[in-house]
């Protein structure tokens, strides 16, 4: 009894100065906080400055040199690398939810080339990803280049995943391009739409 009776008596003397105790302990997570923070960004890969033979232009240096941006009377026989902007072979983009369709014709609209998502081998969904789009322009550009058209003017019609990746791509594959037109239907008296459920 008398062992018992000085454990519970041990026992409660140390119930009393753990609570005293646990409020003087100060721990570092604070600390280790900006620490692990530091190690983390140094662990992270490097920032991504965009793919290799992609050319970037800023905006910003284009407004302070008060560039065109929109075509005015004199475009229409402006050169560009020695050919008039009229005579300029035209790249259309038809995108769509589930594909993407580029054509080049000359400036007076024969078909020239044309690729599709399809051609490429992408099958089912997978046509109408951005990247199959981009897989597409690249290959395309790479045709034009061969038959010695190296700027170009695009038009796309269109709305779908692959319509900024396709211009991507026709870039990338080694097309200068010129303009870019949006030639998107948009019907200003659509179809009366059905009647709102009644629930």
């Amino acid at each position: 009894m008398s062992l018992k009776t000085a454990l519970l008596g041990a026992l409660r003397h140390v119930q009393r100065i753990v609570p005293i105790q646990a409020s003087s302990i100060h721990t570092g997570a604070c600390l280790r906080k900006a620490e692990d923070r530091k190690e983390m960004r140094a662990s992270l890969p490097a920032k991504d400055e965009g793919t290799i033979g992609e050319k970037v232009v800023d905006i910003d240096t284009l407004i302070n040199r008060k560039a065109q941006f929109f075509p005015d009377a004199s475009t229409a026989t402006q050169l560009f690398n020695g050919i008039p902007f009229n005579e300029l072979p035209i790249c259309n983009i038809r995108v769509s939810s589930n594909n993407t369709i580029i054509s080049v014709t000359d400036y007076k609209g024969v078909l020239r080339l044309i690729r599709s998502c399809g051609i490429e081998g992408f099958k089912n969904t997978r046509k109408g990803t951005n990247i199959a789009a981009q897989a597409t322009a690249v290959s395309i550009s790479a045709k034009a280049v061969e038959l010695g058209w190296k700027t170009v003017r695009v038009k796309v019609r269109g709305l779908g995943p692959g319509r900024m990746s396709a211009i991507k791509g026709l870039q990338m594959g080694g097309l200068n391009i010129v303009s870019i037109t949006d030639n998107t239907p948009v019907s200003f008296n659509p179809p009366r739409p059905r009647k709102q459920r009644s629930l």
